[in-house]
């Protein structure tokens, strides 16, 4: 307990770690609103309206709000490093694996608590910026509605959204067909992130170089799980390569493991497929025995 209650007061009393926060939702804003006001006329659909929500862009390896919790994770153990606030006695392995560990019970909360505030700005965001022209299915068509969210209607005495006052318009943005579970997602994937900074940071005793490989790694990853898949004989769920950040290496590990487009052989496997979980649950728990075996070997933190 002393030493989580050390971490949140060293993250609390940086004013880098307050500068980021604001930056990120910030520029998650202004990325999100660009990206609506560029979006075609016509209905739109669920995994469009979840990358205008992420503020998720092709040509980056991760949504905004994931980088700027990678980021923050990567910045929380370089700046330890750089200006240590630990005496002599306290670098001990089992005391720096205490450390390690209070930082990510630490940056898990944060990056969720930054993911759920930057979707909560984008909805607004995005509903003022998307131009006359484009239709919210969900807020129109009670069948694009999630299941819950119908039932919940329902079970109000409502058909569908447009029964609501024209103020929780933004609410057909959240609650399309997939759009839950894919928001979901993203805050898992913004968690994933803040502790991914930290541990690369950890391995590299560096805060860009941590930052740089957390960057990296969704190109790798997502390779690595379409070949895993692959072996296994199992397709690459629709739903995951919507959810998945970096598109471009989707198209690429297609391209190489399967040599076609994944709109061709990605299938109906769920989320939950125990074969997608341990192919992307494996490297996340490669990556923390790493760093707990480099840190058997250093003297320092």
């Amino acid at each position: 307990m002393h030493v989580l209650a050390y971490e949140l007061r060293r993250l609390r009393g940086l004013r880098s770690t307050w500068v980021l926060l604001a930056a990120v939702l910030l520029g998650d804003a202004v990325l999100a609103a660009v990206l609506a006001s560029r979006t075609p006329d016509g209905p739109l659909g669920a995994a469009a309206g979840v990358r205008l929500l992420t503020a998720a862009l092709p040509l980056v390896p991760l949504p905004f709000a994931a980088l700027g919790a990678g980021v923050l994770g990567a910045l929380s153990y370089g700046h330890e490093v750089r200006y240590p606030g630990l005496p002599a006695s306290h670098v001990s392995y089992p005391r720096r694996v205490r450390l390690l560990l209070a930082k990510l019970l630490v940056i898990g909360p944060v990056a969720a608590l930054l993911a759920l505030a930057t979707l909560l700005l984008d909805t607004v965001v995005v509903h003022v910026a998307l131009p006359d022209g484009v239709a919210v299915a969900a807020w129109a068509d009670p069948a694009a509605l999630s299941g819950r969210v119908a039932e919940a209607l329902n079970g109000a005495g409502l058909s569908g959204l447009s029964d609501l006052p024209g103020v929780f318009a933004p609410l057909g943005l959240v609650a399309g067909q997939g759009v839950p579970a894919a928001l979901l997602a993203f805050v898992l994937l913004t968690v994933a992130a803040g502790w991914t900074g930290l541990l690369t940071a950890s391995l590299t005793r560096s805060a860009g170089a941590g930052a740089l490989l957390l960057c990296a790694l969704p190109a790798l990853l997502e390779s690595g799980v379409a070949l895993l898949l692959r072996h296994t004989g199992r397709p690459w769920p629709i739903r995951a390569a919507e959810l998945l950040p970096f598109q471009p290496g989707i198209e690429s590990a297609y391209a190489w493991v399967y040599g076609g487009a994944h709109g061709a052989v990605a299938g109906s496997v769920a989320l939950t497929d125990p074969a997608l979980l341990a192919a992307v649950v494996a490297p996340a728990v490669l990556l923390l025995l790493v760093v707990l075996l480099v840190q058997a070997r250093r003297r320092a933190l």
